[in-house]
């Protein structure tokens, strides 16, 4: 038996309604470009952001902003020597990408000796919304803007695995035990008690209820929420399919050392076999045909706006 879905009256585009759209966009600087190598990932860049910015033209209208502009930007960290703002979308790089700022900005020698519990929990980069309004809108004019995105099913495969099939000390007993509690029948106790072994149909339970018992979380919220892409002009727009290329071509568009380049680590569960489009199928399996497609209309947006292909 599902839990009631969420109803949905109102196109799913409807939210970005009443916001200004963004500024034509600009050229990206090349300065710091060297070699021809990189003509074939700049022509794809180019191709990325046009594409969003149709789409924004396409689904926005001009009227006032409604949404609070701190808000807007709480999940975009700042890197003042390259002047660069990357907002983060957790399963997609995040990682790898907050130990290159740490290297740019001084904080660190090398991406390589910093440790995962060092990343997200150092308090070592600031974000966007610490600055006065002043602050923010200066970076936000002034600064190259990046993203990086996944395709929306692997990310939220991805999510879950390393949430929920590994220990977890926050997500067991936070979101574990809620989902057992209310999606499991006849759930015996160690698992009420613990929240461990949560099933990946259960999980997609909780993430379609309207009335989930516990709130969203930023490792399955949609980009589109995250980010706000229609409402901030990002410059660039990486996709973790292409992760290497796009991270080091981007890394020589702000001038980073020639020394830097992306870590090709795994940043944790490093003897896991990588979410792939065959494992993410695998996953797939244990939904009906009515969760899978509530599972793409969640992630509608996400999938439109950077142009992947519905499952």
């Amino acid at each position: 038996q599902l839990p009631e879905q969420q109803k949905v009256s109102e196109s799913p585009l409807s939210w970005f309604r009443g916001v200004y759209l963004p500024p034509a966009l600009h050229p990206l600087n090349k300065t710091f470009v060297k070699g021809g190598e990189w003509q074939d990932i700049d022509s794809t860049q180019e191709k990325r952001r046009a594409f969003l910015q149709d789409f924004c033209r396409k689904y926005n209208s001009r009227k006032k902003l409604q949404t609070h502009l701190v808000h807007l930007v709480s999940r975009i960290y700042v890197e003042d020597r390259h002047k660069v703002l990357y907002c983060e979308v957790p399963k997609a790089g995040c990682s790898n990408w907050k130990r290159v700022l740490m290297v740019l900005s001084g904080l660190a020698a090398s991406a390589n000796n910093i440790s995962h519990d060092d990343v997200h929990y150092g308090k070592h980069l600031r974000k966007l919304d610490s600055y006065d309004l002043k602050g923010i809108y200066t970076r936000l004019n002034m600064y190259t803007k990046f993203i990086f995105v996944r395709d929306p099913m692997e990310r939220l495969v991805s999510a879950f695995r390393d949430k929920f099939e590994h220990p977890n000390s926050y997500y067991h007993p936070v979101f574990g035990k809620a989902i057992i509690k209310k999606y499991r029948h006849n759930a015996d106790e160690e698992a009420l008690k613990t929240g461990s072994g949560v099933k990946f149909k259960e999980f997609v339970q909780y993430l379609l209820d309207s009335h989930r018992p516990v709130g969203m979380d930023i490792h399955w919220e949609q980009v589109s929420k995250l980010c706000y892409p229609c409402l901030i002009n990002y410059d660039f727009i990486g996709k973790f399919e292409t992760l290497e290329e796009d991270a080091n071509y981007f890394l020589q568009l702000v001038g980073a050392p020639a020394s830097l380049k992306f870590p090709k680590f795994k940043d944790r569960h490093s003897s896991d076999e990588r979410t792939s489009t065959e494992v993410v199928r695998q996953y797939l399996k244990e939904l009906s045909k009515e969760e899978r497609q509530l599972t793409y209309d969640f992630y509608y947006l996400d999938y439109l706006m950077f142009n992947y292909t519905s499952p």
